[in-house]
């Protein structure tokens, strides 16, 4: 991982303060990726995606029916291309991004998802994300019919009434379909999820630098997440900048007055200014 390039994050805060029609989702995404890749050339990927949607077209010589083209996709990305879900290997952090994704044709449901929505958007189709608990999923909106894509399982299709076997595959039958787990997701929430994604993979790997970059990008989207902003606070205790994290405690306690662990951190707060007193040198 490169120093935390701050172009970078610029660049995704700018992004993700446009109006949601005109965010770029991808190169949100490849933002993401660029952080642990300071070289990425976002224009060489934005530019697969375009080859991508072209070589569909291609083979559609002409045909515009919605439900063909969006067979030609799946076709296309899965049989042409051969993307899969990274079943052997869930847990790799590459599955989160977007350029290695495109390059190792493995993924995550999210990110997988995030590949087809760009190349069916660039053919005009009516795609878009669904915020599925387990399973990120995408949502074709026909005149006729709706239906769900399971881009995790090679593009499955299903109608929106059979999203039960998506619940069963994730969670063994233990959890029901309920009328939120189907809402459309922004391309705000896409990126949250997909930084989210990250930081679990982090913490679980006690990886602290990665995983305070990705809590600071997750503030970049809401910074009034009271939760991230405790965490962010740890973290720093933990990497030894003490005088910060009593700043960031502070600003999580502004947000968060009525929070379970407000008497916790207090106790943080009390224990960091004894061995770190305000107004001694940051």
């Amino acid at each position: 991982m490169g120093l935390p390039s701050e172009s970078s994050r610029t660049l995704l805060r700018r992004e993700l303060r446009k109006p949601e029609e005109e965010i770029d989702l991808a190169k949100a995404a490849l933002l993401i990726a660029q952080e642990e890749y300071p070289q990425l050339p976002l224009e060489r990927y934005m530019a697969r995606l375009d080859l991508l949607a072209e070589e569909v077209k291609d083979r559609l010589d002409g045909e515009t029916a919605g439900p063909v083209v969006l067979q030609e996709v799946i076709h296309t990305l899965y049989e042409r291309h051969g993307f899969l879900g990274n079943e052997e290997s869930y847990h790799d952090p590459r599955n989160s991004f977007l350029n290695d994704v495109l390059d190792r044709s493995l993924g995550i449901p999210l990110t997988l998802s995030i590949i087809m929505l760009e190349v069916g958007w660039r053919l005009g189709l009516p795609l878009e994300g669904v915020n599925f608990p387990g399973r990120f999923l995408v949502r074709y909106r026909g005149e006729a019919q709706h239906l769900l894509i399971d881009t995790y399982d090679k593009g499955r299709l299903r109608f929106e009434d059979e999203a039960q076997e998506v619940l069963d595959k994730v969670y063994g039958g233990l959890v029901r379909t309920q009328a939120d787990f189907l809402e459309a997701a922004t391309k705000r929430d896409m990126i949250l999820r997909m930084l989210i994604n990250l930081k679990s993979l982090y913490v679980n790997v006690k990886d602290d630098l990665r995983t305070l970059a990705v809590v600071e990008r997750v503030l970049i989207i809401d910074p009034n997440m009271g939760g991230e902003l405790r965490d962010r606070g740890m973290i720093l205790a933990r990497l030894g900048r003490k005088g910060e994290a009593v700043e960031q405690f502070k600003a999580y306690l502004d947000f968060s007055l009525g929070a379970e662990d407000v008497a916790s951190v207090r106790g943080m707060i009390e224990e960091l200014e004894r061995e770190f007193p305000p107004g001694a040198e940051r």
